[in-house]
């Protein structure tokens, strides 16, 4: 939707689609708030965990290196891969960001180093 009819070229990855939550896909987020620090290993009943997030974001940030290698990207994605690109490219630690208040602004730069 945001590029159509540009030629931008878009390519659509699962690995970036937001953390499976299982039984709980499509609760509030008062719910999952509650629960997330439970399910940094442990997957959602029926879905994954915050780990496997970030090893489905490492897995497509080792191809988007290869193949875009020193090229600006755009990344559109959801709280639990925002979070994984903060652990992979700034080291920040996952058991910190699910819970600490997710401050949304309109965009965050990474650099993406060999």
């Amino acid at each position: 939707m945001a590029f159509a009819g540009a030629a931008v070229p878009v390519h659509q990855d699962p690995r970036l689609r937001e953390c499976n939550y299982g039984e709980l896909n499509g609760c509030p987020v008062s719910v999952l708030v509650a629960d997330r620090s439970r399910h940094i290993d442990t997957p959602f009943p029926g879905g994954q965990s915050y780990r496997q997030v970030i090893a489905a974001t490492a897995d497509f940030l080792h191809d988007l290196a290869s193949g875009w290698n020193g090229r600006r990207v755009l990344i559109i994605a959801h709280s639990a891969n925002k979070w994984a690109l903060d652990c992979l490219l700034d080291g920040a630690s996952i058991d910190e960001l699910v819970d600490a208040p997710f401050g949304w602004q309109e965009g965050w730069h990474y650099t993406l180093r060999p």
